[in-house]
Parts: structure tokens; sequence; C-alpha cells
């Protein structure tokens, strides 16, 4: 039997990170689907939707930086306030998407904080998701590490499932017009109510006690980072190849297929939609 503390923080860790991951997804589908041609000028369809890509490729270079910001806070002043930071990051830089003018009405402006806003997604992220596999490994009971590790890795397809799930709704609801002048934003504003929901889940964890023991044995480095790398540069550097090909081919099948089949091919969006759906239980059963 695990305890009742532990089960909340498995919650916390599998909630928080499917709340942001539901963010990350929204953006990427909403770049895949109207971005290009309502926040760039009017030109090829082709060259709208690279440079929607362009902004959707922001939050990659963010990441590691925000894992390295992030990360070094955590190991300094303990896992539970990061995720929170890092949750608010990303929920305030997705609900102001909500309510960004267009091209049309603020010119490049509108890229501008596009990009910005982006950018704040892929900080967060970046330091979510190391901060919530920590929280849970580290509170699970000898010998179940690799089985708490997975809740957090679940937000993804759970967030992903909830991103597209209702985009395919809005789909179905709303006419091609209706979602392009506003349809789009409403999954934007959802994200502040998820957030709240996410933030009242973690604000009620403690520490982890083996955070608390290692503070008590030693102080953390003072740049944590530079002490991963020069112990572990290898397992590093490979780790990060991993996941560069992991999310290569991951957001070619997605966003790029998404933006490809609607707009190049012709295929309905909720066509495509439903197949992603149901291709993504697939990433659910692998984890």
């Amino acid at each position: 039997m695990h305890p009742p503390a532990a089960r909340r923080i498995l919650l916390a860790s599998l909630v928080g990170t499917a709340v942001e991951f539901y963010d990350f997804y929204i953006y990427a589908t909403a770049a895949s689907l109207v971005f290009g041609e309502l926040f760039f000028p009017k030109g090829a369809a082709g060259t709208q939707q690279l440079a929607a890509f362009a902004t959707l490729a922001v939050a990659f270079f963010a990441r590691p930086i925000g894992s390295v910001v992030f990360g070094h806070f955590g190991d300094r002043i303990g896992r539970k306030s990061t995720l929170v930071a890092s949750l608010l990051t990303m929920g305030l830089s997705t609900t102001l998407v909500a309510v960004l003018p267009t091209y049309a009405s603020a010119g490049w402006a509108a890229p501008v904080a596009l990009c910005l806003l982006r950018f704040g997604q892929g900080f967060g992220l970046g330091g979510e998701w190391g901060g919530a596999a920590l929280l849970a490994v580290e509170n699970a009971p000898p010998g179940w590490r690799a089985r708490y590790g997975m809740a957090p890795q679940l937000g993804a397809p759970v967030g992903f499932i909830a991103a597209n799930g209702l985009f395919l709704l809005l789909g179905l609801w709303l006419t091609p017009d209706q979602f392009r002048d506003w349809g789009w934003r409403i999954p934007f504003a959802i994200s502040a109510l998820l957030v709240l929901l996410g933030l009242w889940i973690r604000l009620k964890l403690v520490e982890t006690a083996e955070f608390a023991a290692s503070l008590a044995e030693a102080p953390p480095p003072a740049v944590p980072i530079a002490e991963v790398l020069r112990r572990h540069a290898g397992v590093t550097i490979a780790g990060t190849i991993g996941a560069v090909a992991c999310f290569a081919t991951y957001y070619i099948a997605t966003a790029f297929v998404l933006g490809y089949g609607t707009k190049t091919l012709g295929y309905p969006m909720q066509a495509l939609l439903g197949v992603q759906l149901g291709a993504i239980l697939f990433m659910a059963l692998g984890i």
C-alpha cells in the first residue's frame, strides 16, 4: 500500500505536467492551423506556415535554458517552489496568447509578442518536466522509482489528448471562419483555469525527504549544471541527443503533418486530429 501523501505527490506530478504539456501542445496545434495567416504578412501559404513553425521552434531553444535556471534553484531552495514558479511561467505565457492582437491590427508587434510568449512556454516547460520527475522519484518507496517516474511522463500524452481533443471539438462546433477569427483563442483562455487547478494541487505538497537529507549532508554546488557536466558530461550529451531525436520525430508526426495535411493535401482538420488522438494512445501505453 502506498500512503496518501505518495499518491498526492504522484497526482501533483501527473496533473502539473499534463497542464504544462496541454499549454505547449495547443500552441503547436494553433501554429499548424491558423498562426501563419493571422500573425504574419500576406504571402505564399507555405511561407506563412514556415514562419509559424519558426515561432514554434523558439520554445525548443528556451527549454534547456529553463531547465538550467529552474534546476539551479530547485537544487538550492527546493522542488516545490520551482515547480510552482514553472507552472505560473507557463500558465501566464499561454493565457496571454488568448488576447494577442493579430498582424492585421498590430503589425510586426504581433509576431514579436507571440515569440516572447512562446519563449516563456519553453522556459516554463524546461523547468517543469525534470522537476516533476524528481518530485515523483524522490518520494518513491524502495523498488518503485521507475514506476513513480512514469507519472510525470504520462503528462505528455494526457496533455496532448486534452489539447487536440479540444481543437477537434471546436472544429466540429464552429465554422472555419469562426474558428479562424476567435475560436482558436478558447483553448488558450481555458489554460488559466487548468493552471489554477495545478497550483491548488501543488501548493499542498511538502519538500521531499531526500532533498532535505541532501541539504543536511552538504550545501548544494554553487553552479549545479557545472557539476553535472564535470561528472556526467557523456551521459548528459547522450541524453540530449536522444531527446532531440525523439522530439524531432514527434513534432514532424504531429505539428508538421497537421499543417501540411490540412493546407497542402486538403484533409479535413477534424480527420487529422482524430487520427493523431488515436495514435497518441500508443505513446501512453508505451510509457
